[in-house]
């Protein structure tokens, strides 16, 4: 089973990773695709809460870096988990390349946090998470995060 993990770099998505992990049955994982996604015409395209922090010049260069980060931090959450690792950072529209890794890698599950970058953390569910589970081409898993899961899995 190949699955795919999406991270905007908050620590909602982190946890969220930590709570698939916690669910799935790691016998039946093969492969784990750890996915992040540069928006080239947000006002912020990528804003990495997960690795130190930095002060560099805006640059879409850095994006790239701190979403290369963000795919590692939770990459190493999978270390000795048994599945293979890949990492892939894209750069569009995070809701299509979340369903476009999908479709290229034949993925059987995607797995992503909710409301993690959204107005207001009350929001029930986000609107990349909507969008991913209106149109992926398998199963969306939507982990939202509470203090309680963050306490437990933290």
């Amino acid at each position: 089973m190949h699955v795919i993990v999406a991270t905007d770099g908050s620590q909602a998505s982190l946890v969220g990773a930590r709570q698939f992990k916690w669910i799935a049955d790691s016998r039946e994982i093969t492969d784990v695709t750890i996915v992040a996604v540069v928006s080239p015409y947000a006002a912020v395209p990528f804003a990495n809460e997960l690795g130190p922090q930095r002060n560099p010049g805006i640059t879409e260069l850095n994006f790239r870096q701190e979403a290369n980060a963000a795919v590692e931090i939770v990459a190493a959450e999978f270390d000795g988990w048994g599945a293979e690792i890949h990492r892939q950072v894209r750069s569009g529209s995070p809701a299509q390349e979340i369903i476009r890794a999908a479709e290229d890698l034949d993925a059987d599950l995607i797995s992503m946090a909710s409301g993690s970058r959204g107005l207001s953390r009350t929001i029930l569910l986000g609107s990349t998470a909507s969008r991913v589970q209106h149109s992926a081409p398998c199963p969306v898993l939507v982990c939202r995060p509470t203090p309680h899961s963050q306490r437990a899995l933290g």
